[in-house]
């Protein structure tokens, strides 16, 4: 074959694989889908928290949405009506606002609105033009109290008077009512709460409905502060334990040592050794967990503590102890194991929940380094509320745990008092005694320094007691 017959054969080939490529793109136009061209983009559709103890939406409670839309090119719009899911409600004041927009430049646009349960309207006096955005704000609407996903639908009217239906908006995350916020709904309409907080120290620090609002959120804070101390707390035991007996060891050197990381940590404030433990070891290219930090920070701090308060119930303990332990053939850690500590426990116990307690408190402090305990939960309620009262309830939720332990410790040392031969009440007042005068006249109080002896058996003289001669 020459080499003109094999060009002209290719070519053919060619020609025909257009051809059908040509057909059946046709095909494709003809028989595909088609998309419609929007003269009005939707952009977005958001509506305001309105969880008074967060950043939710809850159904059934009045919000503002917002919903904003963009002019295609070319394009003109005349009015919009947007339709609400079923279910939606309205609260007092409910109204609409369109505002339109070049730019950041607000433009001005006279317009007719109208508002119902079903939906909202807006009408423009004059046809918006293209690539203006049009932003519609909807007050005091209630979306349907079923948690979902909801979306705001309807049509538009361009500038030829053709309507059209909107393209589908994005969807706003609903959840349901509280029971919180059903006992603030309540809460508002009672007048008695009117009047309280009309008040002004009632309202800063006592607000009923942030009381009911701070409960539930500060409990998390809550359980995670005793959580910390929890951890805390058991870790230092034995690291006190171990301290103390440094405290008294036969080394020198060894004492010396000891009573430095005692008198360090016992003469420094908690808040500068977490200070340095949270700013100072990133310096070094350490990263810990903040919550294992704190934790570590809270033991450390409260070892030292535990140290001296073990040294000094250890030491309390009569050395007839020791010396008969010897003389049972027991060694010096057998004695110390088996009859010294757990008397010492027994002792040091309402000392060392004094201690507890202390370090409970003092968990508060990590809120000043971002650790989300009890302390910085209030802390974010009053910066978002601008009142005091989640302070208040935070107050509450730290005598929840010190006031019962306050009086375990006092039944305690009773019961330890009384066990020991000693009485923990304070003495009883002595009767005062009348000094008898002429005979018995103090009665049963009189003692035998009240009496005088009868003149008739005195001798003179001898300062005796005698018959009269």
């Amino acid at each position: 074959m020459s080499l003109k017959k094999k060009y002209s054969a290719v070519a053919s080939v060619l020609r025909s694989f257009l051809a059908l490529v040509a057909v059946l793109s046709l095909v494709v136009c003809v028989t595909g889908p088609r998309t419609q061209a929007h003269a009005l983009t939707v952009d977005k559709t958001t509506a305001q928290p309105n969880q008074s103890d967060g950043n939710q939406i809850i159904g059934g409670i009045p919000t503002r949405i917002t919903w904003e839309a963009t002019v295609g090119d070319d394009e003109e719009i005349q009015a919009i009506s947007l339709v609400f899911p079923a279910g939606t409600t309205l609260g007092e004041g409910a109204n609409t606002k369109a505002t339109v927009l070049d730019g950041l430049a607000r433009l001005e646009t006279p317009q007719e609105n109208t508002i119902t349960n079903e939906g909202t309207v807006i009408e423009f006096a004059e046809p918006v033009s293209s690539g203006l955005l049009i932003r519609v704000e909807i007050f005091y609407v209630a979306l349907p109290a079923e948690s979902g996903h909801y979306t705001l639908t309807g049509s538009y009217v361009n500038g030829e008077g053709t309507e059209t239906e909107l393209e589908e908006s994005p969807a706003i995350a609903v959840i349901s009512v509280t029971v919180v916020e059903s006992i603030t709904q309540w809460l508002d309409e009672q007048p008695w709460v009117e009047w309280w907080n009309s008040q002004l120290f009632l309202r800063v620090f006592f607000n009923p409905q942030l009381i009911v609002a701070s409960v539930p959120t500060l409990f998390q804070g809550w359980l995670r502060s005793l959580g910390l101390v929890l951890v805390g707390f058991p870790l230092a035991i034995p690291i006190g334990l171990a301290v103390s007996f440094l405290r008294m060891a036969r080394f020198r050197l060894v004492r010396f040592f000891a009573s430095i990381y005692v008198n360090v940590i016992r003469g420094t404030p908690l808040f500068l050794q977490i200070y340095i433990a949270f700013f100072g070891l990133p310096f070094l290219g350490v990263s810990i967990d903040s919550y294992l930090l704190g934790i570590l920070v809270l033991a450390m701090n409260s070892s030292a503590y535990l140290a001296e308060i073990f040294r000094a119930g250890i030491q309390s303990i009569h050395k007839g102890q020791f010396e008969a332990s010897a003389s049972l053939g027991m060694n010096a850690v057998q004695t110390m194991f088996s009859v010294i500590l757990p008397q010492t426990v027994r002792r040091d116990i309402p000392t060392a929940t004094s201690e507890f307690i202390l370090l409970y408190k003092d968990t508060s402090l990590l809120a000043a380094v971002g650790v989300m305990e009890q302390m910085m939960f209030a802390k974010s309620m009053v910066a978002s509320s601008g009142n005091m009262t989640p302070y208040i309830v935070a107050a509450g939720y730290y005598l929840l745990v010190t006031l019962p332990l306050t009086k375990i410790i006092a039944n305690f040392e009773k019961k330890l008092a009384a066990a020991e031969g000693h009485s923990s009440d304070p003495p009883a007042k002595k009767k005062k005694r009348r000094r008898a005068r002429g005979g018995v006249e103090g009665g049963e109080d009189a003692t035998l320094d009240s009496f005088s002896p009868p003149q008739d058996n005195f001798r003179p003289g001898t300062g005796t007691l005698g018959p009269k001669v």
